[in-house]
């Protein structure tokens, strides 16, 4: 297989596997909302429904969308600085992915289910498109980014400086 073609195929695992990880994403916190609001056999109904939207199709596309882009990386040989911040994005992404996990367990307990309003519903959807977004706009925009103005972000320690204002709790 000519590699022009193989490289096409993966990019096209890639985006394909994207789409359907964000789309079960934005999803994913109305559906949570509505499981607040119902009970008896629509509550167990919405549970199944739920739980076979993030195993068998979102979880797959998050695993296809990661794996043909770590594909990608040495394919390409994507090694600049805004690649490095696209994968924040990602990170984000998979963050609410895991976080979406544990919802789906939380919401639909028998005894004492947790309520999710709909202030959480559009936090978690701002957020996802947040992270949808920087990812998008770091892919189409590939801005120059000088190794300079990232070289404190790679040393020992920086990450922990740079977080620290924001998350105050964490102090040494």
């Amino acid at each position: 297989m000519n590699f022009d073609v193989a490289l096409w195929l993966v990019k096209f695992a890639h985006v394909t596997g994207i789409a359907l990880w964000a789309g079960g994403m934005f999803v994913l916190p109305h559906l949570f909302r509505k499981a607040s609001k119902v009970s008896g056999d629509e509550h167990h109904r919405l549970h199944r429904m739920v739980r076979q939207l993030y195993v068998q199709m979102m979880s797959p596309a998050a695993f296809v969308a990661v794996g043909t882009g770590t594909g990608l990386i040495f394919m390409r040989e994507t090694f600049v600085a805004w690649f490095s911040l696209k994968l924040v994005g990602v990170g984000v992404l998979a963050g609410l992915h895991i976080l979406a996990g544990l919802l789906v367990v939380g919401l639909f307990r028998v005894k004492s289910p947790a309520s999710f309003g709909w202030i959480k519903t559009w936090m978690m959807t701002a957020v996802t498109l947040g992270a949808v977004m920087t990812i998008l706009w770091f892919v189409l925009a590939k801005p120059e980014i000088s190794s300079r103005t990232m070289a404190g972000l790679f040393e020992p320690g920086a990450l922990r400086d740079t977080l620290l204002p924001l998350i105050p709790w964490m102090t040494p």
